[in-house]
């Protein structure tokens, strides 16, 4: 049995003398080749498959949303927010809005001072925000009357922060701040 290994290792070595170092070093080469072929390109080439896979599948599932054939699912809290812009008041209505407020603090005889106001765009909800800062003055029963009107008339409107004084203890009349939002769709 050892002449049969013994003469193949001949021919072997027969065949590499026969190839040379460069032979050699190109057979390497080629090998080397293979390796990175199959480990390397063979993975990325079967992730470049999958990906054409799901390219043709998006392109399908759009064609089908172009024909209504199917509907795209809505978030819940994409839907909670789309009803609540169908029931807030519209930009447009703002100054009727606004009017309201001043008619409340009239009827609680409360004197509300010219104040400041700025229009904007809450990034979050992209809805309309309308900031107010009034100066108000009157007693704590007026004021409390009204920011209850507020609340109870204008939903769409919050109360963000109130400041009250009074000059002196014995005082009835206090002055102060309303700070308020008034939340409308921009439609």
């Amino acid at each position: 049995m050892r002449a049969p290994d013994a003469f193949n290792r001949l021919i072997l070595q027969e065949h590499l003398r026969r190839i040379g170092p460069v032979g050699l070093g190109a057979a390497a080469v080629a090998v080397l080749a293979l390796g990175v072929a199959l480990g390397g390109v063979l993975p990325q080439w079967q992730a470049l498959r999958e990906l054409q896979a799901s390219e043709a599948d998006a392109s399908v599932q759009v064609q089908r949303v172009k024909r209504g054939e199917l509907k795209i699912p809505v978030k819940p809290e994409q839907q909670a927010l789309d009803s609540l812009r169908e029931q807030l008041p519209g930009q447009p209505e703002a100054s009727d809005l606004i009017e309201r407020l001043y008619q409340l603090a009239s009827a609680q005889r409360i004197s509300l001072a010219r104040g400041e106001y700025a229009l904007g765009i809450d990034p979050k909800t992209q809805l309309a925000r309308y900031q107010i800062v009034l100066p108000v003055r009157g007693s704590y029963p007026q004021i409390r009357g009204f920011l209850n009107g507020l609340i109870g008339q204008l939903p769409t409107l919050v109360l963000e922060d109130l400041e009250l004084q009074r000059k002196r203890i014995a005082d009835t009349e206090l002055n102060g701040r309303v700070r308020l939002t008034l939340y409308l769709s921009r439609s």
